[in-house]
């Protein structure tokens, strides 16, 4: 397909996206609309930074509402919604596996007291276990998208987390059962506005799709990308072919495909660096958050389409949009003084966990993202690494690390020491974490806890 007929395609599905999303609205009551005539209040000042979607010329938010973390009650999934729409977000990311499949029958609620051309949808075929993909289980899996999100159209839908295993687990998942072509011809047809991918793990997989990017035509790409792991994401699980976020932003931005950025954070990550780099930061911008650093560093780059963020809390929604609302893009100062952060960062010895819960649950009841999250914390604290046992303050350091861990995991059963190596975990991992070997390494440190 020509470059020529490929944006005539899109002229015509927007054409008609538009035309159903406007007979749509007509039929669709606007919660936010009532709600200011009844107060007879004034619409909220939408500054909002959009990025345009070269495909279609979509206008799109800068930060998109990822929806992996939702609060487990529609009432409170709708009023983040709402601040989201009428502060002019319009992407939200979900998936099938996302809270058990929870996530999309609540985006597909919230989503659907709203004009369709209100909003911008993204999920992905989310079938990393192989008793998935078989192409009937796969479809499957599909359609039902479709009903919990309650549209007749997916914006923007992705091969989700593709990496993991190489080419050959990516053949097994989407080539030899017919499932790509499948997905290229509903793209076709115009159930996808848009497709793509997400990755995670060995980079020959991201490679051999976008090297033939002639052929498929991805619209956009999902990649892991923050200041840290811009150069040291080969850090991650130790793991070789692991890339830096560096590569993949650059291969994509040179094969002409936006990126949509997950991770942002690091997990939450940032919002607990280590206190000495927290002032240095602070020393620039007294009354930004670190993760407003992290977002404005992130957006700062032109090829993002729009950046990820799982807001879960009405105040993480209101700092976000404001960050947002518009951007400030990072001085090249700025950018130098992230640049020695992460150098510094990449030092400590944390456990790369982003605290995804792809992992769980655990066969053996251990949390695992919790006992990961407490762990770095005390890294980061400067409590571990324990220094050597004649060292004056190793008593107190281990105790420390000792009484922390139970009040952060309060109950036992999910400790470390339930851990049984079964090495259930290890293929759900995107991050590509030896978790069984990080269970002994805590084991290990409390060992003679009482």
């Amino acid at each position: 397909m020509s470059k020529k007929e490929n944006i005539n395609r899109r002229e015509f599905l927007k054409r008609m996206g538009l035309g159903a999303g406007s007979a749509l609205a007509m039929m669709t009551i606007d919660p936010l609309s009532i709600l200011a005539k009844k107060n007879d209040a004034p619409q909220p000042e939408n500054r909002m930074t959009y990025r345009v979607q070269h495909g279609s010329g979509e206008q799109i938010s800068l930060l998109g509402f990822g929806m992996m973390r939702l609060p487990n009650n529609q009432e409170e999934v709708n009023q983040l919604v709402d601040y989201a729409i009428a502060h002019g977000v319009n992407y939200f990311d979900t998936a099938p596996m996302y809270m058990g499949g929870r996530s999309e029958v609540l985006t597909g609620e919230a989503l659907s007291r709203y004009p369709r051309s209100k909003f911008h949808i993204a999920t992905k075929m989310s079938n990393q276990n192989p008793q998935a993909w078989a192409f009937d289980k796969a479809k499957e899996m599909y359609e039902q998208s479709f009903k919990r999100l309650r549209v007749d159209y997916i914006d923007y839908y992705l091969l989700h987390s593709i990496g993991g295993g190489g080419v050959d687990n990516l053949r097994g998942r989407f080539l030899d059962n017919g499932l790509l072509e499948f997905l290229l011809n509903e793209r076709k047809e115009g159930r996808i506005r848009h497709l793509g991918f997400s990755y995670h793990g060995d980079v020959s997989a991201f490679d051999w799709l976008l090297d033939r990017q002639e052929e498929y035509q991805w619209d956009f790409v999902q990649i892991q990308m923050n200041f840290l792991d811009w150069r040291h994401a080969s850090l991650r699980g130790g793991r070789r072919h692991d890339a830096d976020a560096e590569y993949l932003y650059n291969k994509c931005e040179k094969t002409g495909v936006q990126c949509v950025v997950m991770e942002p954070l690091r997990g939450g990550a940032f919002g607990k660096m280590a206190d000495e780099l927290t002032a240095k930061l602070k020393a620039q911008r007294p009354n930004d958050s670190t993760a407003r650093w992290a977002f404005r560093w992130v957006g700062s780059h032109p090829n993002i389409l729009t950046t990820l963020s799982g807001m879960n809390r009405m105040d993480h929604m209101e700092e976000n949009v404001a960050t947002f609302s518009p951007l400030d893009p990072c001085s090249e100062a700025e950018n130098a003084l992230l640049a020695v952060i992460a150098d510094e960062m990449s030092g400590f010895p944390t456990i790369p966990c982003t605290t995804c819960a792809y992992c769980m649950p655990c066969p053996y009841g251990v949390d695992i993202p919790g006992n990961f999250a407490y762990y770095n914390k005390a890294v980061n604290e400067h409590i571990l690494p324990l220094p050597d046992k004649k060292a004056s303050d190793y008593a107190t350091r281990k105790q420390q690390f000792m009484d922390g861990y139970s009040v952060a995991l309060p109950d036992q059963k999910v400790w470390a020491q339930r851990c049984q190596d079964c090495e259930e975990c290890l293929s759900k991992c995107p991050q590509q974490i030896r978790i069984p070997n990080q269970m002994a390494r805590i084991v290990e440190t409390l060992r003679g806890a009482k």
